[in-house]
């Protein structure tokens, strides 16, 4: 936390030598409690809002094994395939494709219609318009597979929106403490999702009737309705409660939110915080859609998110969890459902420690080893693969003999490559990209880099059957290859968000802090403020104090 100036409250700031905690636990203006971490109302704002993770993965664990299923291949399928019928490639493309390109779209227009109408409200729209996609696939008569695709495509546009609008929700309101695991829950619940649809589609796969698939579609309705109605009953962001003139109510939902009083040092900075910044940014005047390219470090910081969410994605870590009960039949598991579910299960349970490890290690570190991690799993599969699965060398005939102890090893390799995923690059993404913008432009930047991801997503999950027709398990070298510039990606160019409020998160990308420098970054004697650092007009520029903060570039200007 930054040492700033005294607050408008008149509350003052750690003395020299004086640690934080120190300050926090008694006041001049008397004692207080210790600051906790984690109270009743984070944990529920946290299990609710997180709900939206639990319907994008629902929808990607649910696809990957109602398409297997025999009654849905009959009435659907184009192809004949012995005794039942099975999916194109280009049927199997859009069923699967076209959630990600609603996606795609939903994430970008979320952005204005949260900054008009707030942050809760919008959530509730968008778990709407869900559900609206989701009575459209349900209803679907006995051979219209493209009212299921576009069914999916409107269901799309909420899990999209509620892409971009959950994590930027709960990294506004969380507790900074607690910020990177509450945005990280995200994917927890993503992976809640996906184990959940698996379990379904065991349990109804063996129903030789359209319930099969109608159940798992009907089931869909359950979280959404859930998140819809409860986001009514929950604060608004407090930034967005400021920047709409709200002081007031913001004080009081950081106040309840970390369940301290309002005049409690800790809520008092982190306002004075917000309120510095909101000046700041408010001095180049009203926002124009080009600020978002051309304000201090925005291009830079943009770029680095969307790099960071396509590369998400180019772990290959949805092949397995879109295509995974396609991929384990062809390595010759008798019942590639149970598979499923095992690497469902592995997914949850690493998940739980990423919420650990990123708080614990910081974002940094954990990414740069989670790349290396996930790069030689991924060879291990794609080589197994490739070059043992099949003794007689012949993938692409359905009777090759297949070799099982290659299978078997193939699964292990893909469950720790889960595992790596899954503490990793699944949940800190969300949390960095959440972080690294400031308030005037989260909205449209995190629109613009959650884009990044749906548009990879739709990609993958569109190609894929083409992609392994022609190379088979070589897919795993490239996804390989992706995990590794990753690496790099992170190295070079994100810096530790671990432990700062949001707007210091700003500084350190304005400042130009050198990102592997950044974990022990030390803030300026006062947060960025209009008195020492002004926005050209444009806002295409800072003017940086003269005394520069250790660990950052000398160069007169941010850009």
């Amino acid at each position: 936390m930054s040492s700033a100036e005294a607050p408008a409250s008149g509350n003052s700031t750690p003395p020299h030598g004086q640690t934080e905690k120190d300050h926090v636990a008694h006041h001049d203006n008397g004692d207080y409690a210790p600051v906790k971490a984690f109270n009743l109302r984070v944990l529920f704002m946290g299990l609710l809002v997180s709900l939206g993770g639990f319907i994008f993965g629902w929808e990607g664990g649910a696809i990957s094994g109602y398409t297997q299923m025999n009654d849905f291949r009959d009435r659907f399928g184009d192809v004949q395939d012995g005794e039942h019928k099975t999916l194109g490639h280009v049927r199997q493309g859009l069923l699967v494709g076209m959630l990600c390109a609603g996606c795609l779209i939903g994430a970008l227009v979320s952005a204005p219609v949260a900054d008009k109408f707030g942050r809760k409200y919008s959530i509730t729209f968008w778990n709407v318009i869900y559900i609206v996609g989701n009575v459209v696939s349900i209803t679907t008569g006995s051979s219209k597979w493209y009212q299921i695709v576009v069914g999916r495509l409107v269901e799309g546009f909420g899990i999209g929106a509620l892409s971009v609008l959950t994590p930027m929700y709960q990294s506004e309101t969380a507790p900074r403490k607690v910020r990177g695991a509450l945005v990280s829950a995200y994917q927890l619940f993503i992976t809640l999702g996906i184990l959940v649809a698996y379990c379904v589609n065991y349990g109804t796969e063996d129903i030789d009737s359209q319930s099969s698939w109608r159940i798992t579609m009907g089931i869909g309705f359950i979280a959404p309705a859930i998140m819809a109605v409860g986001m009514l009953f929950m604060r608004e962001s407090p930034r967005w409660q400021y920047r709409r003139g709200g002081e007031i109510e913001a004080a009081r939902t950081l106040a309840l939110v970390s369940n301290l009083p309002e005049d409690h040092p800790e809520i008092q900075h982190e306002l004075h915080e917000i309120r510095e910044h909101f000046e700041a940014e408010s001095a180049g005047g009203d926002q124009k859609w080009y600020e978002i390219f051309t304000a201090p470090a925005m291009m830079r910081r943009v770029l680095i998110g969307m790099a960071l969410q396509a590369l998400q994605q180019l772990t290959g870590a949805n092949f397995f969890f879109y295509y995974g009960t396609e991929v384990f039949d062809s390595v010759g598991i008798s019942n590639s459902y149970v598979t499923s579910i095992i690497l469902g299960t592995v997914n949850v349970a690493a998940t739980f420690g990423g919420l650990y490890v990123g708080q614990k290690f910081g974002r940094r570190i954990s990414m740069i080893v989670g790349g290396i991690w996930m790069f030689i799993w991924l060879i291990i599969f794609a080589s197994l693969g490739s070059f043992a699965l099949y003794p007689d060398n012949n993938p692409n005939d359905v009777n090759a003999r297949t070799n099982k102890s290659a299978g078997s090893a193939m699964i292990v390799s893909a469950c720790f490559f889960i595992v790596g995923f899954a503490v990793t690059w699944g949940p800190l993404v969300w949390a960095i990209v959440g972080e690294m913008f400031p308030s005037r432009y989260r909205a449209v930047a995190m629109g613009l880099c959650t884009a990044a991801n749906w548009l990879w997503n739709f990609l993958i999950s569109f190609f894929t059957p083409w992609i392994t027709a022609a190379i088979s398990y070589k897919y795993g070298y490239v996804f390989a290859g992706c995990c590794a510039l990753g690496v790099l990606v992170t190295f070079f160019f994100v810096n530790e968000s671990q432990q700062r409020s949001l707007e210091e998160v700003d500084s350190m990308y304005v400042l130009g802090v050198v990102p592997w420098k950044s974990k022990s970054w030390q803030p300026l004697d006062e947060p960025v403020n209009t008195d020492n650092m002004h926005l050209a007009p444009g806002a295409r520029g800072f003017a940086k104090p003269e005394v520069p903060a250790a660990g950052h570039h000398d160069n007169g200007v941010a850009v």
